[in-house]
């Protein structure tokens, strides 16, 4: 079980590990053995909130496939152990960031010194291209 806030659980029966045979470090053991992880997690099919499910969806960016599965892989220790922690912190970071709303923005107004410094760089910038002009005698 992976807690993140208060009622926003994932649940083990949730997750689905695939071990792959990975690329990098480990001499002749890299081609016998399968230590890479794919964590795969059903985002639809989890008992997360709507809003948490909706947002993870949108951090997951190209790791959620078209049918809503996040796929997460960790390859980057030699033991399938480190890989499998490391994929699931992952996870756990994502969830942790999905679960935490966005701040409403509140719409606020220009100050009046802000108004008067746009306007008068637009007054600079136009007396900057008036001097370019060629000047008919």
């Amino acid at each position: 079980m992976i807690a993140v806030a208060d009622g926003i659980v994932l649940h083990e029966a949730d997750l689905e590990e695939r071990f792959v045979r990975a690329s990098g470090p480990g001499g002749q053991n890299v081609n016998k053995v399968a230590t890479a992880v794919q964590l795969r997690v059903d985002v639809g099919a989890t008992g997360l909130p709507a809003g948490v499910k909706a947002r993870l969806l949108r951090l997951g960016g190209s790791r959620v496939t078209t049918e809503g599965v996040l796929v997460i892989e960790a390859r980057e220790y030699r033991t399938q152990a480190q890989n499998r922690a490391a994929a699931r912190e992952r996870l756990r970071v994502l969830l942790e960031m999905a679960a935490t709303p966005p701040r409403p923005r509140t719409a606020t107004r220009p100050t009046r010194a802000s108004k008067q410094r746009r306007l008068d760089a637009k007054q600079k910038r136009g007396e900057i291209k008036r001097a370019r002009r060629d000047v008919d005698d």
